[in-house]
């Protein structure tokens, strides 16, 4: 038994700094809520938002698309106006 290997085991912390993940999550972060910025502006606008998603969702990459997202989700609100005209008292 004299012969037999010794196996040592050591367990030690980790000590490595995750500075550049949290970064780099912070980045991201960031990134996808700029990427998605026409749809959270015609949310926030009352604009028809679901073609806004789905434009920025599928073409947002291409800065064309981006663009276009954004000009359809600033555009112009279509108003109706209800005018109520007492006539009772005629």
């Amino acid at each position: 038994m004299d012969n037999e290997p010794s196996i040592a085991y050591s367990v030690s912390p980790a000590n490595r700094s995750w500075t550049a993940t949290k970064i780099v999550a912070i980045i991201v972060a960031i990134v996808s809520g700029l990427y998605m910025l026409p749809w959270a502006i015609a949310t926030l606008r009352d604009v028809k938002h679901w073609g806004v998603f789905w434009v920025n969702l599928l073409l947002g990459w291409t800065i064309i698309g981006w663009i276009i997202a954004l000009v359809m989700a600033l555009r112009s609100q279509d108003r109706v106006v209800i005018v109520v005209t007492d006539t009772s008292r005629e």
